[in-house]
């Protein structure tokens, strides 16, 4: 976990307080996919625990970037992405 001294209220509420009104937690297993979609709102994702790797694949030059526990990952509105969960799964919170 990011912090062993956070709980999931801790840091569901630490989003909130970045403006996002519907925040929830969030886990995938290990290897978890999710082809190309998107939302119709921006999302943003604190990543608790474990790790996930994102493409945005209609970009020019599409890379692909692994963000891990700590990291914050936004993505805006209407935006292509695709999502690879790492070996061990991830534990998000979701601010929409």
């Amino acid at each position: 976990m990011a912090s062993a001294t956070k709980t999931l209220r801790d840091y569901e509420d630490e989003v909130r307080s970045w403006g996002f009104r519907d925040v929830f937690s969030w886990t995938d297993g290990p290897n978890a996919h999710y082809s190309p979609h998107s939302h119709n709102t921006v999302t943003t994702h604190l990543i608790v625990d474990g790790q996930f790797t994102v493409t945005y694949p209609n970009d020019p030059h599409p890379s692909k970037t692994t963000y891990k526990a700590g990291d914050r990952v936004d993505v805006e509105a209407r935006r292509v992405h695709e999502v690879w969960v790492g070996p061990r799964g991830c534990t998000m919170i979701v601010g929409e």
